[in-house]
């Protein structure tokens, strides 16, 4: 028997107002409320990064060098978190952009032609790029809005028609089938790190290149966009549901055009970061784009049926795929073997959700 003793000499407390009552009801309420599964989901991806970095610099000691190694994996790293970002603006939606590569390509060709033909400097020519990028991508959702033909035929359908449109642009106005003008600070822009950008006597590191500034603002603007403006969480209720966005007067339609538009101003910037990184302008970039544009968001936590979307997710499950991908390949894996890993990786990442969505159901079955 469990005995229970009292302080006779203990003075009663003293009555507390409502005002006290309820702070301390929130504080403990804050102190016993269980960290989000996002949350969860991307320790466990932080995790098992480091322990992969560890394992491949074990097993590798290159693995660690900074200028042949870590400086171009984290410069891949930079330009697939960018198409991951132009992926998780449609998926935000509960919609996807089969033609993200050629977007890709589509405002790189602008570019080259800025650059080449009409000699314009470097960031004149990215602007142009973005915002033919953002063109096409409207023209995709304002298709898919008017003809209410699903996205993944509407967007497979502009994949092909862009890789006509490209290819014969290409051939009439490129020698070699590339825009091979090079814009003062493109180069610079390809090798300088961070250690090229001091303050006073600081400067930054070597292995971090100056184009991860580029996925820094682009993560820091599309995370804002989600989680503190209203044109955000309107995306994200359109993704849950269309229904009752329309009902709650949201413009579900002008909603889909955004976020296409959104979404091809993403892959306009990857192109420009895959240009700068191979030195020319040419048909061929955002040819490899599709894959890793799922990959890095639904391994981070953004969901195909849209509603909710992981910046930071998608930044952790882009690098975690190309670590993979670098780890491997210094290990000398072949390509054929890596597209083999990346595509069961895709298919684990693709699986998780429908786990998550069983489990769930599961848990609320049990308990009620």
């Amino acid at each position: 028997m469990t005995t229970v003793r009292v302080d006779e000499n203990k003075q009663p407390a003293e009555p507390r107002s409502a005002e006290e009552h309820s702070a301390e009801e929130q504080s403990s309420a804050r102190r016993s409320a269980p960290r989000s599964p996002g949350f969860a989901q991307r320790v466990g991806l932080l995790l098992v990064i480091a322990a992969l970095v560890v394992l491949f610099g074990s097993m590798r000691g290159a693995f660690f060098d900074q200028q042949l190694v870590v400086f171009p994996l984290l410069r891949d790293i930079a330009t697939i978190t960018v198409v991951g970002l132009a992926q998780l603006a449609v998926l935000s939606i509960g919609h996807m952009n089969l033609a993200v590569g050629r977007m890709a390509a589509f405002s790189a060709m602008f570019m080259g032609l800025a650059y080449q033909n009409w000699h314009l400097p470097l960031y004149v020519g990215l602007v142009i790029g973005l915002a033919a990028g953002a063109a096409i991508g409207a023209l995709t959702g304002w298709i898919i809005t008017a003809t209410g033909v699903n996205s993944f035929v509407v967007t497979l359908a502009m994949d092909f028609a862009l890789l006509g449109l490209v290819s014969l642009v290409y051939s009439q106005f490129a020698t070699m089938a590339a825009f091979t003008a090079k814009p003062a600070g493109m180069a610079e822009l390809r090798d300088y790190s961070l250690a090229d950008i001091c303050v006073g006597q600081v400067c930054g590191s070597p292995a971090v290149p100056q184009l991860m500034l580029f996925t820094l603002a682009a993560m820091g603007l599309v995370g804002y966009l989600y989680s503190r403006t209203r044109l955000g969480r309107e995306l994200l209720v359109v993704g849950s549901n269309i229904t009752a966005a329309n009902l709650s007067g949201i413009p579900a339609g002008r909603r889909v055009v955004t976020a296409h538009a959104l979404s091809g101003t993403l892959a306009g910037l990857a192109g420009f970061m895959l240009a700068v990184t191979s030195g020319s302008f040419t048909a061929g970039i955002g040819s490899e784009f599709m894959i890793p544009s799922f990959l890095g968001p639904v391994l981070g936590g953004t969901l195909l049926t849209g509603g909710v979307v992981s910046v930071i997710g998608t930044f952790l499950g882009t690098s975690l795929v190309q670590v993979i991908r670098q780890g491997l390949t210094t290990l000398g894996v072949g390509l054929e073997n890596l597209n083999i890993y990346l595509g069961v990786i895709l298919l684990l990442a693709l699986s998780t959700e429908r786990i998550r969505t069983a489990v769930s159901t599961r848990r609320t079955v049990s308990s009620s």
